[in-house]
């Protein structure tokens, strides 16, 4: 699948390196080919948590059936 810089997407895996969990929303912010993508995650009040090069397995487009949800970030990681 490809992807377009600035299409939201859903994480498909723990990256507890990063504190993110499956199903964390991010913005990609640059395609890498063959494929790659570049993700940005952010806070609920707009900062950005986590800047992460990603195959395009990892994430998915968003689907009309995603609820959006809202949890504390692990800093721990």
């Amino acid at each position: 699948m490809k992807f377009k810089e600035l299409q939201t997407v859903v994480l498909e895996r723990d990256l507890p390196e990063h504190g993110l969990r499956k199903g964390d929303l991010g913005a990609a912010v640059q395609i890498y080919e063959p494929d790659g993508i570049e993700v940005e995650f952010v806070s609920a009040s707009g900062k950005t948590e986590a800047l992460v090069t990603l195959q395009e397995t990892d994430v998915r487009p968003v689907a009309d059936t995603d609820l959006i949800a809202v949890r504390k970030l692990d800093r721990s990681a």
